[in-house]
């Protein structure tokens, strides 16, 4: 090589001042193959970055279900446009979401079942209008609401602690509507009996508390527990993944084809809490408590829609037909092929029926006004 010459993938470049023949070069590709080599490049680029996240999710899935759960919640409450905050009572913090502000419609304040928390309604809050203000509530002990072993876990303490929450936020400045599902429910029929100034409307989501003349199956298996004091088998207190597809199966007749690693993750999230289920599903079943609602349900005065699955194996549909004699202004939604898990398995119609009967009691006041 004469001295001064380099070499690249273009040829030779001559530095030197002498002249010398040609050079031929060792390779030099055209337009084309280079263009071909960058599109290469860029999918390989492209496909290392994109699997970073898939790989990363796939690990998620498989080692911590759990922690997926929590981001879908989170997700889901972002895209809807639920905002999380709290609130004090004294020393005792409650944990709820909204959705809107007050305004001239009532605003409406849900109660979950047991062992739940506020994020069960996502699944039918994503159905209802945009204008409505909603307030979903951590019921007292779950999720981001206080937990306290002084705390009087009853259904009229429950009650006393919701009206607290109530106070907090001046819910009650103007009444609301109230909605509440399974001990929800329970807890909404008994608040709406003792402060029926704060109520204008209220929803009963197949709500417990009621008594029947004959016990199905479900409630004859929890008598035999509770004789043979085997807390540790209440089927509403999972602690495998084997349980919780039962307890699932138990909550909805819809047959939900749940992975096993997501199953998981929902015994993952609710194992460390199961004391606490445990504690509270004594008392609420407990002689003090069994039978609230069933007790005042005459003293319920305000428009009351009762809604329930008629395959629910959990609170026998029947208990529709006995609130429904007992509250003057009442009417009753039964749906078909639907179990006790009405808000998830029937979520878009019972946003329908809530809206439905909140605009027909909203117009018959307005009527009354006018007249």
């Amino acid at each position: 090589m004469t001295e001064g010459a380099f070499w690249n993938l273009d040829g030779p470049l001559d530095c030197s001042l002498s002249s010398h023949p040609p050079l031929i070069p060792l390779y030099k590709p055209d337009l084309k193959s280079r263009m071909d080599l960058d599109v290469v490049n860029m999918f390989v680029i492209a496909g290392g970055t994109l699997a970073l996240p898939i790989l990363a999710f796939v690990a998620s899935f498989l080692l911590w279900p759990s922690a997926l759960i929590r981001i879908y919640y989170w997700y889901w409450r972002r895209t809807l446009g639920m905002q999380v905050r709290y609130v004090r009572h004294e020393d005792y913090q409650f944990c709820y979401s909204f959705r809107g502000r007050p305004g001239h419609k009532p605003s409406i304040l849900m109660l979950h079942g047991f062992s739940a928390h506020k994020d069960m309604w996502l699944s039918m809050v994503k159905f209802l209008p945009k204008n409505l203000h909603l307030v979903c509530v951590d019921m007292p002990g779950h999720e981001g609401t206080t937990r306290s072993s002084l705390d009087d876990l009853s259904i009229d303490g429950q009650v006393k602690r919701i009206h607290q929450f109530v106070e907090c936020l001046k819910l009650n400045k103007k009444p609301f509507h109230l909605v509440g599902t399974s001990m929800g429910g329970h807890v909404a029929g008994v608040y709406a009996a003792h402060y029926p100034s704060d109520v204008c409307s209220l929803s009963l989501v197949c709500p417990a508390g009621l008594q029947y003349s004959t016990d199905n199956k479900f409630v004859q298996r929890l008598k035999e527990l509770q004789e043979s004091a085997a807390v540790e088998k209440i089927p509403l207190i999972p602690t495998t993944p084997k349980e919780m597809s039962e307890m699932l199966q138990l909550c909805s007749y819809v047959r939900f084809k749940v992975p096993q690693q997501i199953l998981q993750g929902l015994v993952d999230v609710r194992i460390p809490h199961n004391t606490f289920y445990r504690k509270l599903f004594l008392e609420i079943v407990s002689e003090k408590s069994r039978y609230s609602l069933h007790q005042n349900m005459d003293k319920i005065k305000v428009p009351t829609q009762i809604i329930w699955g008629k395959q629910d194996q959990v609170l026998d549909v029947s208990g529709a037909d006995m609130l429904a004699k007992s509250i003057a202004n009442s009417q009753v939604e039964l749906l078909e092929n639907c179990g006790h898990s009405v808000v998830m398995e029937r979520p878009r119609k019972t946003a329908k029926l809530l809206v439905d009967f909140l605009a027909s009691v909203h117009s018959t006041d307005n009527s009354k006004k006018l007249d």
